[in-house]
């Protein structure tokens, strides 16, 4: 398969801090990738990076073969790449469908009708079509993951970037959701999924990385990785010689 994204020696740092050691990696077009890590390593830094949110200090981001690496978010959104939040930030005086309309309208350059039909195409696949005229302040938890979910593929994404989108949910929703989502990755979408809920991750992805101070520790088949005795030590806190 062809590569959409590929970062190469991506690095960003805030004085002492590091986000972003020389990160380098590839994802395929259609696949699932995982990433995982503890907190503060530079996951959610590093979307911020993919989507040009934050300027990278140095390295490339190259997206379906093109350098996008100085392009503004705007323009990488426009692209193709769209992003879920770890923390919903709906329109809340908006109902759902009218959030839904933004992101089509601003991010997918889709307007009138079409932009109609596919917003309720859409909210169906996310399991929202029966809230769509709801106030966004009115949603649980579970019903606003899925409004993030919803508004970034309303972006029509190539490449769909998930940040803890399981994060606080209850066993039952958290199935519920990854059903969605292995249905979203199962229509072609290409997936990123920074997820500290580990099993929902491994119930979606292809491939694992793992990353530690911004840099990449581990990379390979979901189950290997975690059982690596490195893995268990930097990610789970158990020594390697335990």
């Amino acid at each position: 398969m062809a590569t959409i994204l590929k970062l190469d020696g991506l690095c960003k740092a805030f004085g002492a801090v590091t986000v972003a050691d020389a990160l380098s990696y590839e994802v395929r077009q259609g696949e699932a990738l995982g990433v995982i890590g503890p907190n503060g390593a530079g996951k959610t830094s590093m979307f911020n990076l993919i989507t040009g949110t934050m300027p990278a200090n140095s390295g490339t981001v190259m997206f379906e073969d093109k350098d996008v690496t100085r392009w503004s978010a705007a323009r990488r959104s426009h692209a193709g790449i769209a992003r879920s939040f770890q923390v919903p930030q709906p329109f809340v005086g908006m109902t759902v469908f009218e959030n839904a309309m933004i992101a089509a309208t601003q991010s997918a350059g889709l307007h009138g009708a079409e932009a109609e039909a596919y917003c309720l195409q859409v909210l169906h696949q996310t399991e929202l079509l029966l809230k769509a005229n709801v106030l966004t302040g009115s949603l649980t938890l579970l019903e606003r993951k899925r409004l993030e979910l919803t508004r970034a593929l309303c972006a029509k994404p190539k490449l769909l970037l998930l940040d803890e989108i399981a994060g606080g949910l209850t066993e039952g929703e958290c199935r519920s959701l990854v059903q969605t989502i292995k249905d979203i990755h199962y229509s072609g979408v290409t997936i990123i999924w920074i997820e500290h809920v580990v099993h929902a991750l491994l119930a979606v992805v292809d491939r694992l990385i793992v990353i530690d101070f911004g840099k990449k520790i581990a990379e390979g088949e979901p189950n290997a990785i975690m059982d690596s005795a490195e893995v268990k030590e930097i990610y789970l806190g158990i020594e390697a010689d335990a």
